[in-house]
């Protein structure tokens, strides 16, 4: 069944920034440089943490704008359109400095 509520998708996001996070757990910004694989798993978390909070509901984003929504949609939209042209830099810094208060956020508006 697909996942249709504003919680439904605030886990998902929840899930793939721990995901990320923990990809990251005793690696370098160098490993990222040399590690395909970890790359490509960062990159689809950030995305499916992305799709979903595309599809949050208005009156939940508007309500919560600690949460930079558009930011987030924003980097899914250009790792999916622009996946030949992405930053490292920018993707290891959203895993360990950003990822981390967003979970801190939802964990906040999920309970």
């Amino acid at each position: 069944m697909a996942a249709n509520t504003d919680a439904d998708r605030l886990y998902h996001m929840l899930a793939s920034a721990k995901e990320a996070i923990g990809y990251v757990q005793n690696k370098t910004r160098d490993d990222l440089d040399s590690d395909k694989q970890l790359v490509h798993c960062l990159v689809r978390c950030l995305e499916i943490t992305g799709e979903a909070a595309s599809k949050i509901s208005a009156q939940l984003k508007s309500d919560n704008p600690q949460i930079p929504w558009e930011y987030i949609v924003g980097m899914r939209n250009k790792l999916i359109h622009a996946y030949f042209d992405i930053n490292l830099d920018i993707v290891w810094r959203t895993v360990k400095e950003e990822l981390p208060g967003l979970i801190e956020n939802i964990e906040k508006i999920s309970n």
